[in-house]
């Protein structure tokens, strides 16, 4: 097109319609509703692991639009029913049956607070256990816990493992911090006393390794880049008091 034609009004009208490519539509999973080129399926429990406990996931809302979340691994690693998932910022809210499980005796709430107890000290003579979990943020998941009452009446249990998350993508407060899949394989293992339950982490580390392969970085945990000096930003009183929190868990 010379000069002459870029001042001719039909000639820019006849651009501007000519038709775009149709972009190219990726494959996606049925199950993980991942792109196929980075499915993680293949690593999950076949079958899917049947456990005498139930995990119950109060889901934030916000928590459901990451990409890269762990949740779905949890659910679709354990055998049907064995992993339900309640979405919402207060609970029971209005899910159905949520409340019965909430106040059943054999409910125990995931959370480190200073009253909680290890999990592995549970009587097996108690099982099945619910095992209830809050996914989402460290601020997010105090939150919930804040405005749901329900849970302050639950047995608080926590998990102690020196395990280091392998969820490398993403930045963890501390070196201490587990994705909700580790926190829930970790607690599995030492309540049901049976390793297995470590092989729900599978998928995650086929997460990372495609995340890696397409050009993701490393992230440390903040506790760790703080300690050597390599954290860019100010250090927040929230950030302070998480660093505290994990440090307080770690001893006690």
């Amino acid at each position: 097109m010379n000069c002459e034609d870029s001042d001719n009004p039909d000639v820019l009208l006849d651009l501007a319609n000519i038709p775009a490519e149709p972009a190219t539509k990726r494959s996606i999973c049925s199950k993980c509703e991942r792109p196929m080129v980075v499915c993680w399926c293949v690593a999950l429990p076949d079958p899917p692991f049947f456990t005498n406990c139930r995990i119950i996931l109060l889901q934030h809302p916000a928590e459901e639009k990451r990409c890269l979340r762990t949740a779905p691994m949890l659910q679709l690693g354990l055998h049907e029913g064995n992993c339900l998932i309640f979405k919402g910022k207060k609970f029971p809210g209005r899910h159905e049956g949520l409340e019965d499980i909430l106040s059943a005796p054999n409910t125990v709430l995931l959370y480190p607070s200073p009253n909680s107890i290890e999990i592995s000290t549970l009587s097996s003579a108690q099982k099945p256990f619910n095992i209830v979990l809050i996914d989402g943020t460290w601020p997010q998941a105090k939150a919930i816990y804040a405005s749901s009452t329900i849970l302050h009446k639950i047995e608080q249990v926590k998990i102690i493992s020196p395990m280091i998350s392998n969820y490398a993508i993403r930045t963890q407060p501390s070196d201490g911090c587990l994705s909700t899949l580790e926190t829930a394989a970790v607690a599995l293992a030492q309540l049901e006393n049976d390793q297995k339950y470590m092989e729900l982490i599978r998928p995650l580390n086929k997460l990372c390794e495609d995340q890696f392969a397409h050009g993701a970085v490393s992230h440390q945990s903040k506790e760790f880049r703080i300690k050597n000096n390599t954290y860019p930003k100010l250090i927040g009183k929230r950030l302070n008091r998480v660093l505290k929190n994990a440090d307080n868990l770690k001893t006690s």
